[in-house]
Protein backbone atom coordinates (compact mmCIF):
# COMPACT_ATOMS: atom_id res chain seq x y z
CA UNK A 1 0.00 0.00 0.00
CA UNK A 2 1.66 3.10 -0.91
CA UNK A 3 2.33 5.58 2.33
CA UNK A 4 -0.04 8.68 2.43
CA UNK A 5 1.97 12.03 3.28
CA UNK A 6 0.26 14.76 5.77
CA UNK A 7 1.36 17.99 4.59
CA UNK A 8 1.59 20.88 7.16
CA UNK A 9 2.25 24.16 5.00
CA UNK A 10 3.18 26.72 7.33
CA UNK A 11 2.75 30.50 6.48
CA UNK A 12 3.50 34.25 8.77
CA UNK A 13 1.66 35.60 5.71
CA UNK A 14 -1.53 34.42 3.92
CA UNK A 15 0.22 31.42 2.43
CA UNK A 16 -0.18 31.85 -1.83
CA UNK A 17 3.51 31.58 -2.06
CA UNK A 18 3.77 28.61 -0.11
CA UNK A 19 0.86 26.76 -1.52
CA UNK A 20 2.19 28.02 -5.46
CA UNK A 21 5.91 26.08 -4.23
CA UNK A 22 4.14 23.10 -2.98
CA UNK A 23 1.86 22.91 -6.25
CA UNK A 24 4.86 23.00 -8.49
CA UNK A 25 6.40 20.69 -6.06
CA UNK A 26 3.87 18.23 -5.57
CA UNK A 27 3.55 18.14 -9.43
CA UNK A 28 6.86 16.12 -9.65
CA UNK A 29 6.26 13.22 -8.46
CA UNK A 30 3.86 10.76 -10.33
CA UNK A 31 3.04 8.80 -7.17
CA UNK A 32 2.94 11.26 -4.62
CA UNK A 33 0.20 10.80 -2.17
CA UNK A 34 -1.08 13.49 0.43
CA UNK A 35 -3.48 15.64 2.35
CA UNK A 36 -2.68 18.58 3.26
CA UNK A 37 -3.33 21.33 5.89
CA UNK A 38 -2.56 25.04 5.64
CA UNK A 39 -1.99 27.27 8.55
CA UNK A 40 -1.44 30.64 8.11
CA UNK A 41 -0.52 34.24 9.93
CA UNK A 42 1.66 32.16 12.31
CA UNK A 43 3.65 34.35 14.10
CA UNK A 44 3.98 33.35 18.06
CA UNK A 45 5.65 30.24 19.30
CA UNK A 46 2.11 29.27 20.72
CA UNK A 47 0.85 28.78 17.51
CA UNK A 48 3.85 26.70 16.75
CA UNK A 49 3.54 24.84 19.46
CA UNK A 50 0.05 23.67 18.50
CA UNK A 51 0.69 22.66 15.10
CA UNK A 52 3.68 20.63 16.40
CA UNK A 53 1.45 18.93 18.98
CA UNK A 54 -1.21 17.90 15.83
CA UNK A 55 1.78 16.66 13.42
CA UNK A 56 3.19 14.68 16.01
CA UNK A 57 -0.90 13.03 16.74
CA UNK A 58 -0.36 12.35 12.47
CA UNK A 59 1.70 9.22 10.93
CA UNK A 60 4.08 10.95 7.50
CA UNK A 61 3.60 14.07 8.68
CA UNK A 62 5.81 16.88 6.62
CA UNK A 63 6.05 20.61 7.33
CA UNK A 64 6.97 23.13 4.70
CA UNK A 65 7.42 27.28 5.93
CA UNK A 66 7.29 30.55 4.69
CA UNK A 67 8.35 32.13 8.21
CA UNK A 68 10.75 35.19 7.48
CA UNK A 69 11.58 35.89 11.56
CA UNK A 70 14.67 34.09 11.70
CA UNK A 71 13.56 33.52 16.00
CA UNK A 72 10.36 31.89 14.88
CA UNK A 73 11.57 29.93 12.35
CA UNK A 74 14.69 28.95 14.32
CA UNK A 75 11.95 27.58 17.19
CA UNK A 76 10.05 25.68 14.67
CA UNK A 77 13.42 23.68 13.50
CA UNK A 78 14.66 22.98 16.69
CA UNK A 79 11.27 21.60 17.63
CA UNK A 80 10.89 19.79 14.56
CA UNK A 81 14.08 18.33 14.78
CA UNK A 82 13.17 17.41 18.70
CA UNK A 83 9.99 14.88 17.26
CA UNK A 84 11.55 13.79 14.50
CA UNK A 85 9.44 15.51 11.46
CA UNK A 86 10.74 16.65 8.79
CA UNK A 87 10.72 20.23 7.80
CA UNK A 88 11.37 22.75 5.33
CA UNK A 89 12.07 26.52 5.13
CA UNK A 90 11.31 27.59 1.60
CA UNK A 91 12.38 31.25 2.01
CA UNK A 92 15.12 31.10 4.72
CA UNK A 93 18.49 30.03 2.58
CA UNK A 94 17.27 31.74 -0.39
CA UNK A 95 17.01 35.56 1.50
CA UNK A 96 20.14 34.32 3.24
CA UNK A 97 22.07 34.30 -0.03
CA UNK A 98 20.11 37.43 -1.50
CA UNK A 99 21.54 39.13 1.99
CA UNK A 100 25.03 38.53 1.47
CA UNK A 101 24.54 38.85 -2.85
CA UNK A 102 23.07 42.44 -2.07
CA UNK A 103 25.47 43.47 1.16
CA UNK A 104 22.60 44.08 2.99
CA UNK A 105 20.32 42.92 6.17
CA UNK A 106 16.91 41.54 4.87
CA UNK A 107 13.88 43.11 7.01
CA UNK A 108 12.15 39.69 7.81
CA UNK A 109 8.47 41.68 7.71
CA UNK A 110 5.96 39.31 6.91
CA UNK A 111 3.49 40.23 4.32
CA UNK A 112 6.36 42.36 2.92
CA UNK A 113 5.31 41.42 -0.64
CA UNK A 114 1.51 42.53 -0.05
CA UNK A 115 2.50 46.38 0.64
CA UNK A 116 -0.05 48.99 -0.96
CA UNK A 117 2.43 49.70 -3.61
CA UNK A 118 2.17 51.18 -7.32
CA UNK A 119 1.95 47.52 -8.24
CA UNK A 120 -0.77 46.57 -6.28
CA UNK A 121 -3.03 49.50 -7.54
CA UNK A 122 -2.34 48.37 -11.31
CA UNK A 123 -3.90 45.00 -10.53
CA UNK A 124 -6.25 45.73 -9.33
CA UNK A 125 -7.50 48.19 -11.63
CA UNK A 126 -6.45 45.74 -14.34
CA UNK A 127 -8.89 42.88 -12.26
CA UNK A 128 -11.73 45.46 -12.76
CA UNK A 129 -11.09 46.00 -16.60
CA UNK A 130 -10.80 42.79 -17.80
CA UNK A 131 -13.86 41.49 -15.30
CA UNK A 132 -16.11 44.20 -17.07
CA UNK A 133 -14.73 43.38 -20.12
CA UNK A 134 -15.01 39.68 -20.42
CA UNK A 135 -17.01 37.75 -23.44
CA UNK A 136 -17.03 40.67 -25.28
CA UNK A 137 -18.75 43.62 -22.90
CA UNK A 138 -18.17 47.29 -23.34
CA UNK A 139 -16.09 47.12 -26.52
CA UNK A 140 -15.99 51.27 -27.10
CA UNK A 141 -13.15 51.30 -24.53
CA UNK A 142 -11.02 48.75 -26.36
CA UNK A 143 -8.44 50.97 -27.02
CA UNK A 144 -7.61 51.15 -22.94
CA UNK A 145 -6.76 46.96 -23.22
CA UNK A 146 -3.17 45.92 -23.03
CA UNK A 147 -4.15 42.90 -24.57
CA UNK A 148 -6.94 42.01 -26.32
CA UNK A 149 -7.72 38.21 -26.74
CA UNK A 150 -10.28 36.74 -29.64
CA UNK A 151 -11.33 32.98 -30.09
CA UNK A 152 -14.02 30.75 -30.65
CA UNK A 153 -16.10 29.33 -27.51
CA UNK A 154 -14.20 27.22 -25.22
CA UNK A 155 -10.52 28.54 -25.84
CA UNK A 156 -9.48 29.75 -22.47
CA UNK A 157 -10.55 33.31 -23.16
CA UNK A 158 -12.33 34.11 -19.53
CA UNK A 159 -9.69 32.28 -16.97
CA UNK A 160 -6.73 33.63 -19.39
CA UNK A 161 -7.63 37.12 -19.29
CA UNK A 162 -8.22 36.65 -15.74
CA UNK A 163 -4.66 35.20 -14.66
CA UNK A 164 -3.41 38.09 -17.01
CA UNK A 165 -5.45 40.98 -15.34
CA UNK A 166 -4.21 39.12 -12.13
CA UNK A 167 -0.34 40.21 -13.68
CA UNK A 168 -1.49 43.46 -13.82
CA UNK A 169 -2.80 43.58 -17.32
CA UNK A 170 -6.12 44.97 -18.39
CA UNK A 171 -7.17 42.18 -21.19
CA UNK A 172 -10.51 42.00 -22.96
CA UNK A 173 -11.52 39.12 -24.67
CA UNK A 174 -13.95 39.20 -27.52
CA UNK A 175 -15.79 35.65 -28.50
CA UNK A 176 -15.38 34.59 -32.37
CA UNK A 177 -18.99 33.80 -33.20
CA UNK A 178 -20.07 33.30 -37.11
CA UNK A 179 -21.34 35.86 -38.66
CA UNK A 180 -21.03 38.29 -35.73
CA UNK A 181 -18.53 41.38 -36.96
CA UNK A 182 -15.47 42.19 -34.97
CA UNK A 183 -15.11 45.64 -33.83
CA UNK A 184 -13.89 47.63 -36.37
CA UNK A 185 -10.76 49.20 -35.24
CA UNK A 186 -8.98 45.73 -34.78
CA UNK A 187 -10.02 45.48 -38.63
CA UNK A 188 -7.08 48.53 -39.11
CA UNK A 189 -3.44 48.63 -38.87
CA UNK A 190 -3.53 49.78 -35.23
CA UNK A 191 0.43 48.94 -33.87
CA UNK A 192 -0.53 50.06 -30.33
CA UNK A 193 -3.21 47.78 -29.80
CA UNK A 194 -1.87 44.03 -28.93
CA UNK A 195 -3.96 41.46 -30.37
CA UNK A 196 -3.64 37.96 -29.91
CA UNK A 197 -6.06 35.08 -31.44
CA UNK A 198 -6.66 31.49 -29.50
CA UNK A 199 -7.62 28.04 -31.00
CA UNK A 200 -7.57 24.63 -30.27
CA UNK A 201 -8.25 20.97 -31.61
CA UNK A 202 -12.05 20.85 -32.51
CA UNK A 203 -11.60 17.24 -31.08
CA UNK A 204 -11.28 18.84 -27.64
CA UNK A 205 -13.23 21.86 -28.01
CA UNK A 206 -16.38 19.54 -28.17
CA UNK A 207 -15.54 17.68 -25.25
CA UNK A 208 -15.24 20.47 -23.37
CA UNK A 209 -18.62 22.20 -24.69
CA UNK A 210 -20.75 18.93 -24.18
CA UNK A 211 -19.30 19.50 -20.31
CA UNK A 212 -20.73 23.25 -20.35
CA UNK A 213 -23.67 22.38 -21.90
CA UNK A 214 -24.43 20.07 -19.25
CA UNK A 215 -25.13 23.32 -16.90
CA UNK A 216 -26.30 25.87 -19.83
CA UNK A 217 -29.30 24.20 -21.42
CA UNK A 218 -30.58 27.06 -23.25
CA UNK A 219 -27.35 26.34 -26.24
CA UNK A 220 -28.60 24.07 -28.87
CA UNK A 221 -26.54 21.16 -28.41
CA UNK A 222 -25.93 19.65 -32.28
CA UNK A 223 -24.85 22.80 -33.09
CA UNK A 224 -22.70 23.91 -30.71
CA UNK A 225 -20.81 20.79 -30.40
CA UNK A 226 -20.68 19.00 -33.67
CA UNK A 227 -17.34 18.51 -34.34
CA UNK A 228 -17.38 18.91 -38.10
CA UNK A 229 -18.99 22.48 -37.57
CA UNK A 230 -16.35 23.50 -34.28
CA UNK A 231 -13.49 22.70 -37.33
CA UNK A 232 -15.38 25.34 -39.49
CA UNK A 233 -15.36 27.75 -36.78
CA UNK A 234 -11.75 26.90 -35.45
CA UNK A 235 -10.09 27.58 -39.14
CA UNK A 236 -12.23 30.54 -39.86
CA UNK A 237 -10.62 32.06 -37.07
CA UNK A 238 -7.31 30.72 -38.14
CA UNK A 239 -7.78 32.22 -41.21
CA UNK A 240 -8.42 35.60 -39.27
CA UNK A 241 -5.43 35.78 -37.77
CA UNK A 242 -3.23 35.43 -40.51
CA UNK A 243 -5.20 37.54 -42.63
CA UNK A 244 -4.50 40.55 -39.78
CA UNK A 245 -1.24 38.93 -39.23
CA UNK A 246 -2.52 38.39 -35.18
CA UNK A 247 0.12 36.28 -32.95
CA UNK A 248 -1.85 32.79 -32.21
CA UNK A 249 -1.70 30.51 -29.47
CA UNK A 250 -2.61 26.67 -29.65
CA UNK A 251 -4.07 26.34 -26.52
CA UNK A 252 -5.23 22.51 -26.66
CA UNK A 253 -2.31 20.94 -24.46
CA UNK A 254 -1.50 24.53 -22.58
CA UNK A 255 -2.34 25.29 -19.06
CA UNK A 256 -3.78 28.83 -18.65
CA UNK A 257 -0.60 29.46 -16.87
CA UNK A 258 1.11 28.51 -19.88
CA UNK A 259 -0.87 30.33 -22.33
CA UNK A 260 -0.61 33.40 -20.08
CA UNK A 261 3.62 33.23 -20.12
CA UNK A 262 3.32 33.17 -23.83
CA UNK A 263 0.72 35.81 -24.33
CA UNK A 264 3.17 38.49 -22.32
CA UNK A 265 6.16 37.29 -24.12
CA UNK A 266 4.27 38.73 -27.34
CA UNK A 267 3.06 41.60 -25.42
CA UNK A 268 6.50 42.26 -24.66
CA UNK A 269 8.28 41.85 -27.69
CA UNK A 270 5.62 44.13 -29.41
CA UNK A 271 5.66 46.87 -26.51
CA UNK A 272 9.45 47.20 -26.81
CA UNK A 273 9.16 47.70 -30.54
Amino acid sequence: MTNKYKIFLISDSTGETLDRIFLALQSQFANFHYDKKEFVFIRTQQQIDKIINECKSQQSSIILYTIVDTKLAKFLGTECEKNNIPCFGVLGNLILSFSKLLNQKATHKPSAQHVLDEDYYKRIEAIQFTMSHDDGKKNEDINQADIILLGVSRTSKTPTSIYLANRGYKTLNIPLVLDQAIPSILEKDNKKICVIGLFADAERLAEVRKTRISVNTSIDLKTYTDVEKIRIEVENSKKMFKRFNWPAIDVTRRSVEETAASIIKIYEIKKNK
